[in-house]
């Protein structure tokens, strides 16, 4: 069917709009009943005379008692032929009227349908309607905007507006369409799970009613037993014996004392069971309890002995001390340094390392620096105290919950894994997610050459590299304070070296650079495998870090460093102006920092959830991570006024960080915010005028060169001369 339905709407006197509407509408209709097209909405045309009406009922009454008696004419016409006759004969008349009457039924069922099709019609046509009215009051308003502004400047504008709302309406109109993708195969999935729990549920309740069925026929067979053993005793087995049976109800009647001896001794052992759990968890709870004073006293006991370490280091410091008090003060500082750390540092071990074999407490020569060192693990100790009910499991459990029933291929990118990952890893879970982040960044390298590192192993026995020498160097200078590399025979040194020189084959064009060696390190301590290091080597490299960052002029690195100075700037202003007014050159100390990741500036407990998120987000973590750091200390900073004081304490003020909770605050919290496009933008422009620094410096040593051989050659001219001239 199709309507062709002409819309008009005035916007002026002067303009008329149409608006031409044609719906086409596909019914099945009986050739019976034919319909016309109808020009406008209109009542169904029914028969002039139709016969009376029945009820549904009632005809579908009549029906069964036709086929009723059809099929009992059609048995009595296998019995006899005579009665089949007369009974035919007679029934006629009863069959052409069921016939009719059906043909009337199915007539205006047909007729019936076919009339709600239109209605449904009737009203798909009125929403169309509505719809175009709709559009075309929108676009009178439109037009009527249009033409109320005057200049042409603002009508453009006025036609950009449009076009961008159009584009956001169709850029709602494409996630509107992904969500209901989206809901429709989750709806799939679900309806898969409940077709196969319906499944589950009909298994049950068969065997479930199998079993009943037993219990029931094993609860007669019983209960014919009780009430008549003669009986059943002859009825099962005619061969018992009136002896025999006697000594089974014996058996009997002694299994049923033993039950009921069993339930007694079993409800006596489950009180005792209730009792003991009981007095369990109280004794659980009261040792939490005391772990947590325990810990609180402890964790005030470094704060206290923190502060006395403080004040003997102020003391040390102040020069209007007499030698006497000097003296008394240098003797109360030994006697601090010499306390046994072990009671201090940890509750029940007696391990000088963490987890990942990092010394816990440094060794350094200067008494000062023990000092120092001693008042950062005291503080550290009593941090990690103060905050491990409140943050460690609480993290654990959202680690637990969100890895729960997911594989290694099953994590992808998302918001909360990006918040999970600023919250640090636990030390559980993080040789599995480092993983999973190294294989997201060289999925394609690794597809592309699955035996990559064998072969370049292979190549580097039989083919040394020029960097080999540089890298058996290295080795020994890599993470000393970590008991995994400290011994030249360490197997870990071993595995550091293959993958150093597999990497100089991998990229020809690094070869090997100083600080390659720590990346590698850190690496092969949290994958515990060689192959991963070298991967995660080369993710940190290759596609991490920009191009050029490792090479020989390390142009990115150094345009890395002024990209920071103007963060710095932006971001501590009074700290920059500080710098500034001492002449300190902040890349002096930063440089290292980014080239190693921060490898040997920070505590390992700091060191590797900043490595958590910089595998993740990529180096705007490094960036975000150095401007905390000054943000950290830069009261302190601000206290000193000579420019050696304030580079020997930027050495090592890395090292006395001892609440790594506020620093990752402050790097993803205060330092907001901190748009990557920002970062890009400065990092090409600083680059761009290295680069063109760069190509000066080579003209101009390509010109000096070429005039130390002219005077050469000048010199040489002169002398032969001389010597002619003497001839």
């Amino acid at each position: 069917m199709i309507y062709m339905v002409v819309l008009s709407v005035l916007y002026s006197p002067a303009d008329t709009f149409y608006i031409f509407i044609v719906v086409e509408l596909n019914t099945k209709l009986n050739p019976i009943f034919p319909m016309s097209v109808p020009s406008a909405p209109r009542t169904p045309i029914v028969p002039q005379t139709p016969p009376p009406p029945l009820p549904l009922s009632d005809l579908a009454g009549q029906t069964s008692v036709a086929e009723s008696q059809e099929s009992l004419s059609l048995s009595n016409s296998q019995r006899s032929r005579k009665t089949k006759k007369n009974r035919s004969s007679s029934t006629m008349p009863i069959l052409r009227r069921d016939t009719l009457s059906s043909d009337r039924m199915s007539c205006l069922q047909q007729e019936n349908m076919m009339l709600m099709e239109e209605v449904k019609a009737q009203k798909e046509l009125v929403w169309l309607l509505h719809k175009a009215l709709e559009a075309a009051q929108l676009e009178k308003r439109t037009c009527a905007e249009f033409l109320a502004v005057e200049g042409e400047q603002e009508r453009l504008e006025l036609l950009r507006h449009r076009e961008r709302q159009a584009a956001d309406l169709r850029g709602r109109l494409e996630e509107a369409k992904a969500e209901a993708e989206a809901t429709s195969r989750s709806l799939a999935q679900r309806d898969a799970q409940l077709t196969e729990l319906q499944e589950n549920i009909r298994m049950l309740m068969e065997k479930n009613n199998a079993k009943q069925e037993v219990i029931i026929k094993l609860s007669d067979q019983v209960t014919t037993c009780m009430s008549d053993p003669r009986l059943y005793a002859s009825s099962s087995s005619s061969s018992l014996d009136s002896q025999t049976f006697k000594q089974l109800q014996q058996q009997i009647e002694n299994l049923k004392d033993d039950i009921e001896a069993y339930k007694t001794q079993n409800k006596f052992l489950n009180s005792e069971i209730y009792q003991l759990t009981k007095l369990w968890r109280n004794s659980s709870e009261q040792e939490k309890s005391l772990l947590v004073k325990c810990a609180y006293l402890e964790a005030s006991n470094c704060q206290m002995e923190s502060h006395y370490l403080g004040v003997l280091r102020r003391l040390q410091e102040n020069k209007s001390l007499d030698p006497v008090q000097q003296k008394a003060v240098q003797k109360m500082i030994e006697n601090a340094l010499k306390g046994e750390l072990k009671s201090v540092i940890m509750l029940n071990t007696n391990r000088d390392h963490d987890e990942y074999g990092f010394k816990i407490l440094p060794d350094y020569e200067v008494e000062d620096m023990k000092l120092l060192a001693k008042i950062q693990a005291l503080e550290i100790r009593s941090h990690n105290l103060l905050h491990q009910e409140a943050g460690e499991h609480p993290l654990l459990s959202r680690w637990a919950q969100y890895l729960a029933g997911r594989v290694d291929d099953d994590l992808c990118p998302s918001p909360e894994l990006k918040g999970l990952l600023r919250s640090g890893v636990p030390r559980e879970y993080r040789q599995r997610v480092w993983r999973w982040l190294v294989q997201a960044r060289t999925r394609t390298m690794r597809e592309r050459h699955p035996q990559r590192y064998q072969q370049l192993c292979e190549k580097s026995q039989t083919s040394p590299h020029p960097a080999s020498r540089q890298i058996q160097l290295d080795l020994h200078r890599t993470l000393t304070t970590n008991q995994h590399f400290s011994s030249p025979s360490s197997p870990a040194l071993h595995q550091l070296q293959r993958i150093l020189l597999a990497f100089s084959w991998q990229s020809p064009v690094i070869g090997y650079c100083q600080g390659l060696n720590r990346l590698a390190a850190i690496a092969l301590l949290v994958l515990q495998n060689e192959e991963d290091a070298f991967w995660c080597l080369v993710a940190v490299v290759e596609t991490i870090m920009p191009e050029d960052y490792y090479t020989k002029n390390l142009v990115a690195s150094q345009a890395d460093q002024w990209v920071l100075k103007d963060f710095l700037a932006e971001k501590l202003p009074r700290l920059a102006a500080h710098f500034e007014d001492h002449s300190i050159d902040v890349s002096l100390i930063t440089f290292n920092w980014f080239l190693v990741v921060f490898v040997e500036s920070l505590p390992s407990d700091i060191l590797l959830p900043l490595w958590d998120a910089f595998l993740y987000e990529g180096t705007k973590v490094i960036f975000r991570y150095a401007l905390a750091l000054f943000k950290y200390k830069e009261d302190d900073i601000l206290k000193i006024h000579d420019s050696v004081e304030i580079y020997q304490y930027l050495r090592f003020f890395t090292k006395t960080i001892s609440d790594g909770r506020r620093l990752t605050s402050i790097a993803f919290t205060v330092m907001n915010p901190f748009p990557g496009r920002l970062l890009r933008n400065r990092r090409a422009l600083h680059l761009e005028r290295l680069q063109g620094e760069l190509r000066e410096l080579e003209e101009q040593q390509r010109d000096f060169v070429t005039e130390s051989v002219e005077c050469k050659d000048k010199e040489l001219d002169a002398m032969v001369s001389e010597d002619d001239d003497e001839l």
